[in-house]
């Protein structure tokens, strides 16, 4: 074959290449100096239908928009976080919540796990560097916030030990969360009008991957199972006027306002260590307080991010 023949098949083979790449490969949005891809929503899609299948009800339209402002959301605080922490020396900081994350899928090592994570079509180092933004972003808030939690350990004492001095049957509940924050009453208003829809539409679980700011909301707003010591009073009244099944009235809340679903409901036999169900209560009321601060921070955050849609 002389040069010039062999010259003239490379370009066109070049060109074909960068052609099939061009239509392959499409910038979608652009979060400051960073992109995100078709390719990227595809992995996050697979990702997001990992923690709740329930999403693959909806349209691709819905689904695609979903992924896009997941990615933005990460995008935003990784930037944040990388301001602190350098990802190549964090070490052991975020195994905890990949034990969750093993614990969820029933698996107790990190080889099943990662045999899990093929059969979806997602690469384990994938996952994790999401496992490590999660973990870090956590961290930060706690850092930032931690002196401005306010717990009456107390009250939370006694209200414990009023609930177990009565001789009525106690229950544990599987619940589902959707917080909602809003800057107006007429905004909440209509927020909650339109979740009243989506909700009939197309369930809790993916209406909450729309419009919770809580941290549940990927896993389609779980929060699992909860005994009733350990919830505040203020939930607890709400729960109490609604059936398995059912979705409580939005309640006030420093923020914002959470609406509850009530997935299941089974008494609760275990033998009660009031110290132990004091440190849960205050665990759970710190981490409700942490999240608040979060969607606040996160908030302040986007607003001097430049974000451009192509």
């Amino acid at each position: 074959m002389n040069t010039t023949k062999f010259f003239s098949i490379l370009l066109i083979f070049i060109s074909l290449s960068t052609n099939i790449f061009a239509n392959s490969i499409k910038i979608l949005v652009k979060v400051q100096d960073e992109i995100i891809t078709n390719v990227d929503i595809n992995n996050e899609i697979k990702y997001l239908l990992l923690l709740n299948p329930k999403l693959n009800e909806l349209n691709n339209k819905r689904i695609n928009e979903i992924a896009k402002d997941s990615l933005i959301t990460e995008i935003i605080k990784r930037k944040e976080l990388e301001k602190f922490y350098n990802f190549n020396k964090i070490g052991n900081i975020t195994d905890l919540i990949e034990s969750k994350f093993l614990e969820r899928f029933k698996v107790n090592n990190k080889e099943k796990f990662i045999q899990i994570l093929e059969s979806k079509g997602l690469k384990y180092e994938f996952v994790k560097k999401k496992i490590d933004i999660e973990g870090l972003w956590n961290q930060l808030i706690y850092k930032k916030y931690s002196n401005n939690i306010k717990i009456n350990e107390e009250f939370l004492r006694q209200n414990i030990l009023r609930q177990f001095a009565n001789n009525e049957d106690k229950y544990e509940y599987s619940l589902s969360e959707i917080f909602l924050t809003s800057s107006s009453n007429e905004d909440l208003d209509e927020t909650l009008k339109k979740l009243k829809n989506s909700i009939s539409e197309i369930g809790f679980e993916n209406s909450a991957l729309i419009y919770s700011s809580s941290n549940t909301s990927k896993n389609g707003g779980l929060i699992g199972w909860v005994n009733e010591l350990q919830i505040s009073e203020n939930i607890k009244r709400n729960i109490y006027e609604v059936n398995v099944n059912g979705i409580t009235k939005p309640i006030k809340m420093n923020g914002g306002y959470l609406i509850i679903k009530v997935n299941d409901k089974r008494a609760f036999k275990e033998d009660v260590d009031i110290n132990k169900q004091l440190i849960e209560l205050i665990n759970k009321e710190e981490n409700r307080q942490l999240n608040a601060f979060s969607i606040i921070f996160y908030k302040r955050l986007k607003k001097n991010i430049s974000i451009n849609e192509l």
